[in-house]
């Protein structure tokens, strides 16, 4: 796509969110006539004046380039929706405070209308954009041609295929070690040497080459760049150590030198600021509410079986630190102190009493340890915490999941918990660490609640 064409698109697109905020807030003067809610008020009461339409329109645009909703490309419409209703609820509050320091007879039920109705339309229209492109009847669909068709380059491939069905188009690979016309994965095929790649580039319409080609060729990826410079298509480069793709990585620029930083956490700076208040404020109001139910289930371990009601295991915390993890005692006393013999629970496990699986099923044997959550060994949302002698069968890329502390629930509890065999449990957690941010936390923290309930999966 070259460059004008792309501009021109980016304007209508960014034209029609503008235009679609703008009606909203007409809409919402209607909607405060016509809805039967609120104080009677007439049409002068809720027409806006024109500093305020421009007001809007210059927060929306600001907000919404911030959020990337029209530099990035995303696969899928449900993180579009995410990306885009983040950023109207941003839009609205700083407009909000804007008001309050000039407009402040807008009314305040007109302003939920706005919100309400902005987030609908900006999202059926971005609904709309993506089924066009994936229909095949948009222009703006990508066009990808991969130079090398082994280990980065198909595994590129590969995801592109399966997230992103319909709007990226991979035209096929360029590759020196496999004859033409072979299938490298799902119908892409070999159609040229890496030499033809500027002329086969430019003959089908490619939007973008991304070179993938193993470190010995360095020298040669840069004759490539030199040779398409003059093209207007997108050049990109994937490293060809697959491992990468499992590291939170950052592109920092050092004097003039681009550095790729691996293995950023995600929880610096603000983002753990932030998780760690949340973790405090909720953890302790849990507590307080839960004291009497934890007294209760205490005694009624107690009188169920001999031993102590609480007990404390060893796990592997954040960088792999060691911690005592506190829990309702569920087995035997003698059975508590006992390595388990394998790695998964069983459903018909003889150690485990009467009281105990009760509490396994509805997991308040875990309600102790808000206390880990409180002395920050662990947060409320995280990977599952993980006993000392599994992490020392771990693989290499299992270690990677002690990047942030463990949860007391996570992306693994909410994705069939015990069900699931181990090495499912590693892969959750490291899609939690990938893909970090505080809207997962909360919507993990919802979806545990019905998981809890139904006690699927915990035995």
């Amino acid at each position: 796509m070259n460059a004008p064409v792309k501009t021109n698109r980016l304007l209508v697109a960014v034209g029609l969110d503008l235009g679609l905020t703008l009606a909203s807030l007409w809409l919402s003067a209607q909607a405060r006539l016509a809805l039967p809610f609120g104080q009677d008020l007439n049409e002068p009461n809720v027409a806006l004046s024109w500093p305020v339409y421009a007001l809007a329109a210059l927060i929306w645009l600001v907000v919404l380039s911030q959020f990337n909703l029209y530099s990035r490309r995303r696969a899928r419409f449900r993180e579009e929706s995410r990306a885009l209703t983040v950023a109207v609820l941003t839009a609205l509050l700083i407009l909000a405070g804007a008001l309050y320091m000039s407009f402040r007879q807008v009314s305040r039920l007109q302003f939920v209308y706005f919100g309400a109705i902005n987030i609908a339309l900006l999202n059926a229209a971005h609904a709309a954009r993506f089924a066009h492109r994936r229909a095949g009847k948009s222009r703006e669909q990508w066009r990808v041609l991969i130079v090398g068709a082994a280990g980065a380059g198909r595994a590129l491939a590969e995801r592109i295929l399966a997230g992103a069905p319909g709007e990226v188009t991979v035209i096929g690979f360029l590759d020196d070690g496999l004859p033409m016309r072979a299938e490298v994965c799902a119908g892409a095929l070999v159609i040229g040497r890496i030499d033809d790649t500027p002329r086969i580039a430019a003959e089908t319409a490619a939007s973008e080459v991304i070179l993938a080609l193993p470190r010995h060729e360095q020298t040669r990826m840069l004759a490539l760049v030199n040779q398409m410079e003059a093209l207007p298509i997108q050049i990109s480069l994937v490293p060809d150590v697959l491992d990468l793709a499992w590291f939170k990585t950052r592109v920092e620029d050092l004097n003039g030198i681009p550095l790729l930083r691996l293995r950023e956490s995600p929880l610096d700076g603000p983002a753990r600021a932030i998780k760690r208040l949340m973790d405090l404020a909720f953890a302790s109001l849990a507590l307080v509410l839960c004291a009497p139910v934890m007294l209760l289930i205490a005694m009624s371990i107690k009188l169920d079986s001999p031993g102590p009601a609480l007990i404390r295991q060893q796990r592997v915390g954040e960088n792999g630190r060691l911690f005592e993890m506190l829990k309702f005692r569920t087995m035997r006393a003698a059975a508590e102190r006992t390595p388990p013999a394998e790695p998964h629970k069983r459903r018909d496990d003889p150690r485990v009493t009467r009281v105990g699986r009760f509490l396994r099923r509805f997991s308040l044997d875990e309600l102790p340890q808000l206390v880990n959550v409180i002395k920050g060994e662990m947060s409320l949302v995280g990977p599952r915490p993980e006993l000392p002698w599994l992490v020392d069968r771990y693989e290499t890329w299992q270690r990677r999941r002690f990047a942030v502390p463990p949860g007391m629930t996570g992306w693994w509890q909410v994705n069939g918990r015990s069900d699931r065999p181990m090495h499912l449990h590693v892969e959750d957690d490291l899609y939690y660490i990938r893909n970090y941010s505080l809207w997962l936390d909360i919507l993990i923290l919802l979806k545990t609640v019905p998981a809890v309930l139904s006690g699927r999966g915990a035995f």
